[in-house]
């Protein structure tokens, strides 16, 4: 064993090493969020019009792109779960134009599901927590996540792909490419951030494991609560709530949480940048 292997075996020094480490990731991520916030903004989705512009983004990308689901009815996809649900769009600043939306759904009354009750309950495992454990108000499920292939730098065949968040190196400056493949992400807070405002306790996804475990680097950790099934591909079922994300959500990433949680509430009438 020579020195330097020797010292660097030390606990303190292993200590040393990972707190610069530790330290280096966190101030890459912070700039990440600084980049976000710069050329990019969250916003809730509180009128028709708005509404609209996210369900043409889901038709365009399920639709056309993924076929997946049936071509929406005036080029709008949209279902029977949107009447009680949340829906963020995230919107390039530059160009006014929307680089990509998510749905909270809410139910309201005990005639209210999520798409996970409807569709896919046989995929929870037994003893795994369970959606059917709690009154509708307490519950929510985030879905229909879908980032516009301009923004995007490869087309792929998946739900996953169309939500990465890579985008077209043609298109936009050098700047920005440093937070678009952060937009799937900034997707994800988005909800977070209804979530927590509304109080609601408990939320569920179906979504592809690889996506799963790509959220898990930055400290999303979806908890597995069932098998993989055929779902608009190869989904499973998923469990997070806000203690959940916070415990394991890395500091970088916390303060972009700020952040989007600022852009989405505390802006005048939630500003679009038309």
């Amino acid at each position: 064993m020579n020195n330097l292997t020797k010292y660097t075996n030390t606990p303190i020094i292993g200590l040393l090493i990972k707190k610069i480490m530790d330290f280096t990731v966190n101030r890459e991520v912070k700039t990440v969020a600084r980049h976000f916030s710069t050329y990019l903004h969250p916003l809730i989705a509180e009128n028709n019009e708005l509404c609209n512009e996210s369900y043409r983004i889901r038709n365009d990308v399920f639709c056309k792109e993924l076929k997946c689901l049936d071509i929406g009815h005036n080029g709008l996809e949209t279902d029977d779960f949107d009447k009680y649900s949340t829906h963020c769009l995230i919107q390039h600043i530059a160009t006014t134009r929307f680089s990509g939306t998510i749905r909270v759904i809410r139910p309201e009354t005990n005639q209210d599901t999520i798409p996970l009750q409807k569709y896919c309950s046989e995929s929870i495992s037994k003893g795994k927590i369970n959606p059917q454990d709690f009154a509708p108000h307490e519950i929510c499920e985030i879905s229909r996540l879908a980032v516009p292939k301009d923004f995007r730098k490869r087309l792929t065949d998946n739900f996953n792909g169309a939500a990465t968040g890579v985008i077209n190196q043609s298109i936009y400056s050098e700047n920005e490419l440093r937070c678009f493949p952060f937009i799937a992400v900034g997707l994800y807070l988005s909800a977070a951030s209804v979530v927590m405002k509304n109080d609601i306790k408990h939320t569920f996804v179906m979504m592809e494991p690889r996506l799963a475990r790509s959220m898990n680097f930055i400290g999303i950790q979806f908890e597995p609560i069932g098998s993989t099934v055929d779902y608009y591909g190869k989904r499973a079922p998923y469990y997070i709530n806000p203690s959940l994300l916070m415990e394991n959500l890395t500091p970088g990433f916390q303060v972009m949480l700020k952040d989007i949680k600022k852009s989405l509430y505390h802006s005048s009438k939630h500003k679009t940048f038309f």
